[in-house]
Parts: C-alpha cells; sequence; structure tokens
C-alpha cells in the first residue's frame, strides 16, 4: 500500500477490477471501489472473486470503522451479472461459479462495520443487491435502481429477494421484482429503495462525508450496533430487545465506553482504543 494524497491515506488493489482507498487520519473509512468500467462494473467470475477478498480483508481489519462502495464509471454503479460471460458457460461452469458470486454478496452484507453504498446512475440486478446489502444507499439524482432478473429467465440472487421486502414491505417487493421495471432517482427515494438523494454527481462525496461522520464514533459501538441490528431483523419484539441486551453488554464493560464517558465529561473528543 502506499500514499496516494487527495485525502486518500493508501490504495491497495484486488485483482483487476477492485480497490480498497483508506481515508483520513487513520483510515478509519474505507473505500471500496468497483472499477470494471469498461463493462460498467457488470460482475464477471474474477470481479466477484476481488469483491470477496476485499471485503474479508477490510471485515478483519481493527482499524476499520466503515466501509462505502463505490464506482468509477461515469454512468453506472454496476449494472449486475456479467451476462457476456455467464452466455458462454455450460450448465456444469455456471455452478461452479455460483459459490463465487455468492461470496461477493454476502462479503458485503456481512461486514461487521456500518456500510454505505453511493450509487449514480444504473444499479441494477445484482449492482442494486450490492447496494441493498449496505446499511445505508446514498443516491444522485441519475441513479436508476431496479431488480430485472425475472426479464431474462431467473430471480435475484445476490440477496434481493430477502433483502429488498425488509426494505419496502412484502407487496412492494413482489411488485418490483415480478415487473422487472427500472425505477428512477426520485421515486426510488419516495418507495425506501435508497435513503438519501443528493444532487447529480455528489453520490460519493455526501457518502464519504457520512462515513467520515460515522467513523468518528466508537469502533466498538458501530460492530454492536451494527450485530443488534441485523441480529435483531425478523424477530418478535421480546427476542429482538434480548439480542439488543447481548449487544449492549458486549460494550459496556469496554474500554471505548469508559474513554467515552470520560471524554464528554471532561468536554473533549475521544481517543477510541478499540476494546
Amino acid at each position: 500500500m502506499s500514499g496516494v494524497g487527495n485525502g486518500v491515506m493508501s490504495e491497495e488493489r484486488f485483482g483487476e477490477f477492485v480497490l480498497v482507498r483508506r481515508h483520513g487520519d487513520g483510515g478509519h473509512v474505507a473505500e471500496l471501489v468497483l472499477d470494471r468500467p469498461k463493462a460498467m462494473n457488470a460482475v464477471s467470475t474474477d470481479m466477484a472473486r476481488s469483491i470477496a477478498g476485499a471485503c474479508a480483508a477490510l471485515g478483519g481489519d481493527r482499524d476499520v470503522r466503515v466501509v462505502v462502495l463505490t464506482s468509477t464509471h461515469e454512468r453506472a454503479f454496476c449494472v449486475g451479472a456479467d451476462l457476456k460471460e455467464r452466455n458462454s458457460f455450460s450448465d456444469a461452469e455456471l455452478l461452479r461459479q455460483r459459490p463465487l458470486t455468492r461470496a461477493a454478496y454476502t462479503g458485503v452484507l456481512e461486514l461487521p462495520v456500518p456500510s454505505v453504498a453511493a450509487v449514480h446512475g444504473f444499479a441494477l440486478g445484482g449492482g442494486f443487491e450490492l447496494a441493498l446489502a449496505c446499511d445505508v444507499i446514498v443516491a444522485d439524482r441519475t441513479a436508476v435502481v431496479g431488480l430485472p432478473e425475472v426479464s431474462v429467465g431467473v430471480i435475484p440472487g445476490g440477496g434481493g429477494t430477502q433483502l429488498l421486502p425488509r426494505r419496502v414491505g412484502a407487496a412492494r417487493a413482489a411488485e418490483l421484482v415480478f415487473s422487472a421495471r427500472r425505477v428512477e432517482a426520485a421515486e426510488a427515494r419516495d418507495l425506501g429503495l435508497v435513503d438519501v438523494l443528493v444532487e447529480e454527481g455528489r453520490d460519493r462525496e455526501e457518502a464519504l462525508a457520512l462515513a467520515a461522520r460515522i467513523g468518528a464514533n466508537s469502533p466498538v459501538g458501530l460492530r454492536a450496533a451494527k450485530r443488534a441490528l441485523r441480529l435483531g431483523q425478523g424477530l418478535d419484539l421480546r427476542a429482538g430487545l434480548e439480542v439488543e441486551d447481548a449487544a449492549w453488554r458486549s460494550v459496556a464493560f469496554s474500554g471505548d465506553r469508559a474513554e467515552g464517558v470520560a471524554a464528554f465529561n471532561e468536554k473533549r473528543k475521544p481517543q477510541w482504543p478499540g476494546e
């Protein structure tokens, strides 16, 4: 890894199509960059392997407090699976590819720290599923999102049938999946398909700014809060509160908790020990 300037502390490439940039003091904000512009970031086998590898590295790095998923293509976040590659596959090859592509989507979904997607242009199929796997989606006004898989004879296979209903409810998700329609930015925000809508060209900037605010908080607290939010989904209230209590107990006696309380009382910025 090497210093690169412009607010970026360091860079590391995972294969040909994925780049990880570290931002700010300590590199607490990690930017996972989809970098296959010649194919509008269509997810090939090699790219899927790289996404999974980058997520594994980031998830295991205790210095990382938040991950931002971005794109280098001017007109697309990610257009989903590489259908040109898939067209050449035999059934056996497609079956062998499945664990690799699934690992890419679950890699993003299972990041132990908060994650933010910065979406512009097309985020379709697996591309939208990568965004759905994040905790927050920031989109600019050029964004067009959707899960069109049934229009090409498959179904969403990167978590879309499970993640979308959790965002917008079962009936709305069914309408979107069954119709395979594309949704433009304003409607996407109104439906809850994206969370923050910004002016054209500002999705990455705003996502990184949000990540910086998130990353200023306790790393122990952030990981525990994400764990409680994710594990509590779908549970009844009593079970959910037990999940929350377990997460609370994991931070209540931590160094971060002691430092946070001390910093508040001493009217200073916390220096998180991260433990």
